[in-house]
């Protein structure tokens, strides 16, 4: 999965043989909307579908009689206020979070979280709290991430940390 932050929750994400485009508020200045979706799968408005934040789970994979040369498209699902779920087909789940959201399940010990916007530290120790993921990724002001950092260091127990540059893509 290769993930591209724009800045404030705008986000360009290549999984599962898609592109999936999530549109919100605060993308980085100079980027034009058409380049941003431009060859995209899917295009979403921040939130998508919602699904709440207790019920949703991974979507079961394709068995093989079901696959075709067609690829399904990723599921993007909101996870109640502030929180929504990339579910793509052969990739883990990557949820987009600029607020605390109350999903969680044995899905979350293998997603990518991506924390987005202030209180990184605060919101970073309590999902660590709640759930042992996979890898967490920082999308913030540089003064936010470097205090995430430092808060989150001694707490991660096997869960990787990594920083997001607003317009650099990361492979997760």
């Amino acid at each position: 999965m290769k993930l591209t932050w724009f800045g404030g929750n705008t986000f360009r994400i290549h999984a599962g043989g898609a592109i999936v485009v999530v549109e919100g508020e605060g993308a980085l200045l100079g980027v034009d909307r058409a380049e941003l979706v431009s060859g995209a799968d899917v295009v979403t408005r921040w939130g998508g579908r919602d699904a709440g934040s207790e019920g949703w789970k991974p979507r079961v994979p394709l068995r093989m009689l079901e696959l075709d040369e067609t690829v399904r498209q990723p599921e993007v699902v909101g996870l109640g206020q502030g929180a929504m779920v990339v579910d793509a087909d052969g990739e883990v789940p990557l949820v987009l979070a600029s607020g605390d959201f109350s999903a969680g399940g044995r899905w979350m010990g293998q997603a990518v979280v991506v924390l987005i916007g202030e209180e990184l530290s605060e919101r970073g120790a309590a999902l660590l709290e709640r759930a042992g993921l996979r890898l967490m990724a920082l999308a913030g002001s540089e003064g936010e991430v470097d205090a995430a950092f430092v808060a989150l260091r001694n707490r991660l127990d096997g869960t990787g940390l990594i920083a997001l540059e607003r317009g650099l893509a990361v492979e997760v």
